[in-house]
């Protein structure tokens, strides 16, 4: 993988990958127009005659075939070339595509021949009398246009697994190819030294001639062109950094006056700063290429070169920026991992040698290349940085750059842990090693991997780290955007919190995009494997039997919320422009929003699910499943369902109802496809199933209209006058003009109660919801009035009957009587006290009860 095209086109990837799935999509035949390949007389023979479905698709099969040929042909002479390969492997999908596509198109019309041969029927059997020749012939043609499709689709599934296999035996082409390429080993000794020192002069020579002439060159024809490019190049910088600036500066300054930042404004700063300012330098470096380029001010000697300095440059910055935001060797509040001061600097230094000594290594190769000098020369300045690395990484091993256990970055170091240390020393020990022993390639990919993969995977992690802080709860409202948001847009804390997390997974989207790509491009892959991955990964991901598009789904997605947020805005118009307008019963309103909104969500999902391409027919089985769930364990879900439209299109009851059914009483608020909640007077909600109000008896009090009845009981002593007490509860109805006349207010002289004379005062009212008021102003009323004409209002009486049966006469004899007189009148005087203090303790009781 070389690093040119690493540098010049990492920052288009995101738009390069989705914009190659469409040219890839753009680039497929159709499968109806023969290839730029067919022969002469198969064009002429097609534009005199027309030809039917399956004509068009042997041709097009017949171009297919031979393009298959082709690229086989084309594979046998690519062995070596990785490039040329990568390209075959692009024709290769695009061809698969393209037969894939035939194939879809033969199917349609098999389904016709299928459905009108069923139509048709069997020939008649022997006996039987003769069909119509028409028929025959059209049975006849019908089948062998049958047949023939069939060996077309036959033929179109060979092909197709024809062009699977190929496409694995080039990617298994290019593994081996990688291999050998790393694997490869040269000889080091002083005779290939020295022939390498020769060839470094002789290339310096040659490059300060062609680089003088060059100069010369552009000085005396291309001047003006040069002094444009550069012009439009330090503008083009220009404006980058002050927009940069101006969008996120916030976000690339540390403020040396906070002495204790937050975790996550020390991962923001560090993944933003790094990530922002190197795509920054990117872009500068990619547009004074161009604008050099296009101008035609560079030649073919001198622009790889030119292309080598840039992406030397943009690496160097890259992993400059990297140790900066990461070790922060002059900002320790601000570094984000635990060493002392003097451990930040070796490290930052130790990563800016290896990345200097690579970046030249590269430069210097692609110098080589253009000049055309020996291979022993870019092996051996290969084998020098390879040595290099590996030194510094074993002197790294032994440094002391650990944070004191005192967490004083002044203070002196510990070492590293053991592990760590020995990883390390493995590392630089294997890169000696391989270079050493001849293999170069390998010790130069290794080396290349440590430095870059490695912070870009570092990177790649702050930023997660980074999507994962500002993601949590409570912690996006503490940042400068939280605030911003809360106070431009009058959000709440809630708000907030949501607006964070969203923030966070676009960090996460952000991170990824950026990281993956870079890496798999480190790794040896190219832009057009890149390209065919996200092809393949937004049209067409196999789970089993069946193909997903994430681009279709996404569309379907994009359609459906779409078509939901014009229903509702159709519910919304309707409800408030046309029926409020019209004075349209509410109940009446909510039936019609309901039904357009059951209406439109499921055309929105009948939009969705098409867009999206999935074919419902691959969910029969499901369909299957669930029906014999609705059949067992559903069936109250869907009686419900089916109860909720019946509710909706006959309206039984409607919301605002003041209905009663069985124990629940109060107004309906809500009429759902499972349930409608009810509202009692008390402000609790019931959830009531509207299986249950289809099939139970409901009392709608409002269900015509809202005029309903109330009533007053009223009792008076015995003593009362009736005619008197019921003129005048008929004047206090009537002096209500909210108790309506027609029919009048009326008293019904009830019963003969046990202790009163009972009464009940009936009037009507125009809106039953008011009855609690008027009946409770009306008691106060009558009760006030009662008392001005002094009618009793008695309370219950009831009268207590005691018997108590007396103690029989004991005999007294006449001496006893005669000894004790007073005694004996003492005891008779007490027991008569006991009896009646007995009488009086059971009238209060009774009294009491």
């Amino acid at each position: 993988m070389r690093l040119t095209r690493f540098l010049l086109q990492s920052l288009l990837f995101v738009s390069l990958a989705v914009a190659g799935a469409g040219s890839l999509q753009a680039q497929t035949p159709a499968p109806a127009a023969p290839a730029q390949s067919a022969p002469p007389a198969a064009a002429e023979q097609s534009a005199a005659a027309p030809s039917g479905p399956g004509d068009q698709a042997a041709k097009n099969m017949a171009t297919a075939k031979s393009d298959f040929a082709a690229l086989q042909a084309s594979v046998k002479q690519s062995v070596d070339d990785d490039d040329g390969l990568v390209a075959l492997a692009g024709k290769a999908d695009e061809l698969n595509r393209g037969v894939a596509g035939i194939a879809g198109g033969i199917t349609p019309r098999l389904d016709q021949i299928k459905a009108r041969l069923t139509e048709l029927g069997d020939p008649p059997k022997a006996g039987q009398p003769p069909e119509a020749e028409i028929v025959t012939n059209e049975r006849n043609a019908l089948t062998a246009e049958r047949v023939q499709l069939n060996v077309l689709q036959g033929d179109a599934e060979s092909l197709t697994a024809s062009i699977g296999r190929m496409s694995n035996q080039i990617a298994e082409m290019r593994r081996k190819l990688f291999a050998a390429t790393l694997l490869r080993r040269s000889e080091i000794s002083a005779s290939v030294l020295g022939d390498a020192g020769t060839a470094f002069v002789q290339e310096v020579g040659a490059f300060q001639q062609a680089l003088t002439s060059w100069l010369g060159f552009v000085l005396k024809f291309k001047a003006f062109a040069f002094a444009a490019a550069i012009f439009m190049s330090l503008a083009t910088a220009l404006i980058l950094l002050s927009g940069s600036y101006r969008l996120f500066g916030h976000y690339l300054q540390r403020k040396e006056s906070d002495e204790q930042p937050s975790y996550i404004s020390r991962l923001s700063i560090a993944f933003w700063s790094t990530l922002i300012r190197t795509l920054s330098l990117a872009t500068l470096l990619v547009t004074s290429y161009l604008f050099l380029d296009s101008f035609n001010v560079l030649r073919p000697d001198i622009a790889p070169v030119v292309a080598a300095l840039f992406s030397t440059i943009g690496v160097i910055y890259f992993v400059r920026r990297f140790t900066n935001a990461v070790f922060a060797p002059r900002d320790p509040q601000w570094r984000l991992v635990r060493l002392s001061n003097r451990g930040a600097r070796s490290i930052s230094a130790c990563l800016m040698a290896m990345a200097v000594v690579h970046a030249l290594d590269f430069f210097f190769g692609s110098i080589s290349e253009s000049m055309g000098s020996p291979l022993v020369l870019t092996v051996v300045r290969s084998w020098i940085a390879a040595l290099i690395i590996g030194l510094i990484l074993i002197a790294a091993s032994f440094g002391r750059p650990m944070m004191a256990k005192s967490r004083d970055p002044d203070a002196p170091g510990r070492h590293w842990p053991k592990g760590l240390a020995i990883v390390l020393r493995v590392l630089g020990a294997g890169l000696i090693f391989a270079a050493v022993t001849g293999y170069v390639g390998l010790a130069r990919f290794i080396a290349s991997q440590l430095i870059f993969t490695g912070a870009i995977g570092v990177t790649t992690y702050i930023g997660l780290l980074s999507g994962k802080a500002i993601s949590r709860t409570e912690t996006f409202g503490d940042t400068r955007p939280g605030r911003y948001l809360a106070s431009r847009f009058k959000l709440g804390p809630v708000a907030v919190d949501q607006v964070g997390l969203l923030a966070g997974f676009c960090i996460y989207g952000v991170a990824l995009a950026t990281g993956i790509p870079l890496i798999l491009l480190l790794w040896g892959f190219r832009i057009q494997d890149l390209q065919l991955i996200a092809y393949r990964l937004f049209t067409e991901v196999r789970l089993g039997g069946i193909s997903i598009s994430l681009v279709g789904i996404l569309t379907g997605i994009l359609l459906f919320a779409g078509c939901y947020l014009l229903t509702r805005w159709v519910q919304r118009w309707l409800d408030n422009n046309v029926m409020a307008r019209s004075h349209v019963d509410l109940g009446v309103r909510n039936s019609v929003k309901t039904g357009i909104g059951y209406l439109g969500v499921g055309v929105a999902v009948l939009i969705g699910v098409s867009a999206a391409g999935i074919n419902l027919s691959s969910f029969a089985l499901v369909a299957s499943a669930l029906s014999v769930g609705i059949g067992f364990g559903l069936q109250n879900i869907v009686s419900n369902f089916v109860s909720g439209l019946i509710l909706l299109v006959e309206r039984p009851f409607k919301v605002g109802d003041h209905v009663v059914t069985g124990t629940v009483e109060g107004i309906v608020k809500r009429i759902s496809v499972r349930a409608t909640e009810i509202e009692t007077f008390r402000k609790q909600t019931i959830i009531v199933p509207n299986s249950d109000l289809i099939n139970a008896n409901v009392g709608n009090w409002t269900h015509r209209n809202k005029i309903g009845r109330s009533e007053i009981p009223v009792s008076v002593s015995y003593g009362s006058d009736p005619q008197k007490v019921m003129n005048i509860l008929l004047e206090m109805a009537n002096a209500l003009p909210i108790v309506l006349r027609n029919p009048e207010p009326h008293v019904e002289f009830l019963r003969f109660g046990p202790y009163s004379l009972d009464f009940e005062l009936r009037f009507m009212l125009g809106d039953l919801g008011d009855g609690l008021k008027v009946r409770n102003d009306l008691r106060v009323a009558i009760l006030k009035r009662f008392r001005e004409e002094g009618i009793e209002i008695p309370l219950p009486q009831s009268d207590v009957v005691f018997h108590r049966q007396l103690d029989p006469v004991t005999p007294i004899d006449d001496e006893v009587l005669d000894q004790e007189p007073v005694a004996g009148e003492a005891a008779g005087d007490e027991t008569i006290d006991q009896d009646a203090g007995r009488v009086s303790q059971l009238r209060g009781k009774a009294a009491d009860g």
